[in-house]
């Protein structure tokens, strides 16, 4: 885990490659990435998660951070969320959209 600070997929998917069969590209890699985050949203979403599941317990919403470079302030999920999202390729409420599940063959 301490290597991913310092190692990017160019140093990690040679080594996936060694180890596995197939064809393990970089592309290849972050693909497999980008599937697995999808597929847990999915494998959620069929368990009834929605996006108002997605918080934090409240002490962590309300407490004033007390040390180091953000002392003073609060979690702003709220800001953080709607970003999360859009990084992701979700819509505004959390949703994979269907090109999307296309495109992973989900």
């Amino acid at each position: 885990m301490f290597t991913t600070f310092a190692w990017g997929m160019d140093n990690i998917a040679p080594q996936i490659d060694a180890a596995c069969e197939g064809d393990w590209s970089v592309e290849n890699c972050l693909e497999t990435g980008e599937r697995i985050w999808n597929m847990e949203r999915l494998f959620n979403e069929a368990a009834g998660f929605t996006a108002d599941d997605d918080k934090l317990p409240k002490r962590l919403l309300k407490e004033v951070i007390k040390h180091g470079p953000t002392e003073g302030q609060v979690n702003r999920l709220g800001e953080m969320l709607p970003k999360y999202y859009e990084a992701r390729g979700w819509t505004a409420d959390g949703k994979i959209p269907d090109e999307t599940r296309q495109r992973l063959s989900l």
